[in-house]
């Protein structure tokens, strides 16, 4: 165990585990401990607050009702007066300030802090209030600006003297016609302007080009789209006895499975201590899979080569904050069935907790069939698929991201991004067709854009020995070994070093990679593993020596694998707003090695988006992820012993049109809310 003098037991906080989510209380008492050493002053900010990780032997030597771990809080501050920017590590239960580094933002390779709230707002103040901004506006016909929307966007890292080593944050202009017009469908084109936060002016303002505003309606609520369609019957989701999981604090069960749940402001929704329960044995045993998983940061890069676009590469986590733009969940809306939430808290800018309600949704899903079989004569045997779904969204600007975690029954893991919200759509003159840019409406083009998320497995398959193999297929010449052309066989290679780790996907030799861990063999004599399949798409297009490319290295590659090191958690660097480029490109050059050891998987998926007139005014969802499924972890299939609804009181296929009548749903169905250990019980969820 670690050992620390507490001033202030965890419990006495809130906190029952060194992995909990930070509390209010831990918000509050950073926040106190910082202004009690002098370190808060009136321009004080605080741009992010995260937990800090505990080691991981503090985590696996944690024993149940301990209150003696310590709990510290990574805060950065911001002098928004003068630009400084430091960061402290707070020991809240200690009561001390463990460390202050005041970070070096106006030295290569620079770096700026994360996003406040209040910066946007203060950005659109400053931006309307420039003589030069109303007359470009003025010269495009609109005079009433009252409910334009000025866009605050990261500016990239392009090292011009007016931004270089400074706060700046660039400004594109969207016209409202009315309040609760939708903005995002009358981009005015060519105009834009460059902020330093810092001394609050536009240092630079161009204005490019004049297109026509397109002024078409682009709406897309009840009131303007019209009645909504009857023809839809409800659907209800129905458990009667309630869901299959339990929930003590952060802790989950179901099923065979076990994890924990946490949430931050930057990476979100994020996963510890994931095991799987191995019934196939003599004994039943709680296995370890994974200590922690999350998706930690993603790069939004624009193929577009106007003023406008081309500096466009947003990091929606490490610029914006992913977990602090997190949406409260509804039922019947973003979740169906019977729900779980957890609430989070974060910190907001004046390093008060804010809080996020039902942040984190968590239930069932039926998912067909898991496995079936029909012999001759016999009845057919049949057992269907469940998952258990644990899942958030942010909204970042005009998109929507959800990362949906799907846990299943026969051990497997997915991982599922969606992507839905509203293309950052440009003007153009309609009908003319533009390379980097398609026309979705007539005078509204999007640009050609990437979504490229990257996940972050540290993993530990049965253990923290672990070894990483590349599996590819591989078909054979005719000849000897091939003596009818139809063979073909498989080979996998360790990867030895973090040199041999940067990998990408070959879907022609269906390549995999699996994660063994050599200290421990199945009833064959093989090595126990998990493989991670992925579901691949482009990499980064951006071209080599592009500030794209050198910022967002994590996206030039399918697969990194990496030695666990506790400061390596964000894959673009803690701090990529306006940074030259940094991270994981430079963790590997260390060249580690991987063998038997505690490694990391940094994983890369997402689409390359060429939009369509369907993806307007709001663009339907669509779905990125990957598996990470067990290979050999198990003896057998884990799940021969499902029941068969068939013989369960007639479940298998439900209820037929024109045979028995249903359980009504306001008897049988029931949404669990609220958090923690007090769910509140409402009637039935059909949205």
């Amino acid at each position: 165990m670690q050992e620390t003098t507490l001033a202030t037991p965890p419990s006495a906080l809130g906190v029952t585990h060194p992995l909990d989510m930070l509390t209010p209380a831990e918000i509050s008492a950073a926040r106190s401990i910082l202004e009690s050493a002098g370190l808060l002053g009136p321009d004080t900010r605080f741009p992010r607050v995260l937990p800090v990780e505990p080691p991981k032997s503090v985590v696996l030597g944690h024993r149940e009702g301990a209150d003696d771990f310590d709990r510290s809080v990574d805060v950065t501050l911001l002098d928004t007066g003068t630009g400084r920017t430091r960061r402290a590590v707070v020991s809240v239960t200690a009561g001390q300030v463990r460390s202050v580094e005041t970070l070096p933002t106006g030295e290569h390779p620079y770096g700026q802090a994360q996003y406040l709230f209040e910066e946007y707002d203060r950005a659109a103040e400053i931006v309307k209030a420039d003589p030069r901004w109303q007359e470009a506006m003025a010269r495009r016909g609109i005079e009433d600006t009252t409910h334009t929307f000025v866009a605050p966007l990261a500016p990239g890292f392009f090292p011009r003297e007016d931004e270089t080593g400074k706060r700046v944050i660039r400004s594109l202009t969207f016209h409202r016609r009315f309040e609760g017009d939708n903005p995002w469908g009358h981009p005015v084109e060519g105009l834009i302007a460059h902020v330093d936060l810092t001394a609050g002016e536009v240092v630079r303002l161009e204005d490019e080009g004049d297109v026509p505003v397109p002024m078409a309606d682009a709406n897309y609520t009840p009131e303007h789209v019209g009645p909504a369609r009857t023809s839809l019957k409800p659907l209800d989701i129905v458990q009667p006895e309630g869901p299959s999981f339990q929930v003590e604090g952060s802790h989950v069960t179901w099923e065979n499975w076990k994890l924990r749940i946490g949430f931050n402001a930057q990476e979100g929704l994020v996963l510890n201590q994931v095991t799987f329960r191995d019934d196939t044995g003599e004994e039943p045993e709680d296995r370890s899979v994974l200590h922690r998983g999350s998706v930690p940061e993603m790069v939004v890069p624009y193929g577009d080569t106007t003023n406008t676009r081309f500096w466009i590469s947003y990091f929606d986590a490490g610029e914006y904050l992913l977990g602090k733009n997190a949406n409260s969940l509804k039922l019947g809306c973003d979740c169906l069935g019977v729900i779980r939430y957890f609430d989070a808290f974060v910190a907001d800018d004046e390093g008060h907790p804010m809080e996020i309600p039902h942040a984190v949704c968590m239930h069932e899903e039926d998912y067909g069939i898991l496995w079936k079989h029909t012999e001759p004569g016999e009845a057919p045997q049949v057992r269907r698929s469940r998952r258990l779904v644990i899942s958030y969204f942010a909204t970042i600007g005009n998109y929507e991201y959800g990362f949906f975690w799907y846990f299943y029954l026969d051990g497997s893991i997915q991982v599922e991004a969606k992507a839905t919200g509203i293309v950052f759509a440009g003007a153009c003159e309609p009908g003319r067709p533009n390379r980097h840019a398609a026309e979705v409406a007539p005078g509204v083009q999007a640009p050609v854009h990437q979504h490229l998320f990257c996940a972050r497995l540290d993993v530990a398959v049965d253990g923290t020995g672990n070894t990483v193999q590349e599996e590819n297929l591989v078909a054979l010449p005719m000849g000897e070994d091939n003596p009818y052309g139809n063979a073909f066989t498989w080979s996998r290679t360790d990867v030895t070093r973090e040199s041999e780790g940067i990998r990408d996907a070959n879907t022609e030799t269906g390549r995999k990679w699996f994660v063994t861990n050599p200290n421990r063999r199945n009833h064959v004599g093989e090595p126990t593993a998990y493989h991670l399949i992925p579901m691949p798409g482009p990499r980064l297009l951006a071209a080599e020596g592009s500030s794209a490319r050198r910022r967002a290295a994590f996206a030039t590659h399918h697969l990194w694998v990496t030695a666990f090191d506790a400061e390596e958690r964000f894959p673009a660097g803690d701090f990529p707003n306006q940074h030259a480029g940094g991270g994981i490109a430079d963790w590997v050059a260390q060249d580690r090695p991987l063998e038997n050891t505690d490694v990391v998987l940094w994983h890369t998926f997402g689409p390359t988006h060429i939009p369509r007139t369907e993806d307007w005014p709001v663009m339907p969802v669509d779905y990125y992820g990957f598996w990470f499924k067990p290979y050999g972890f198990l003896d057998r299939n884990p799940a021969l012993d499902l029941p068969d609804w068939s013989t369960a009181g007639g479940r298998c296929c439900g209820t037929e049109v024109g045979h028995a009548d249903p359980v009504p749903a306001t008897e049988s169905a029931h949404a669990v809310t609220g958090t923690g250990d007090h769910p509140s019980h409402d009637c039935h969820c059909e949205g």
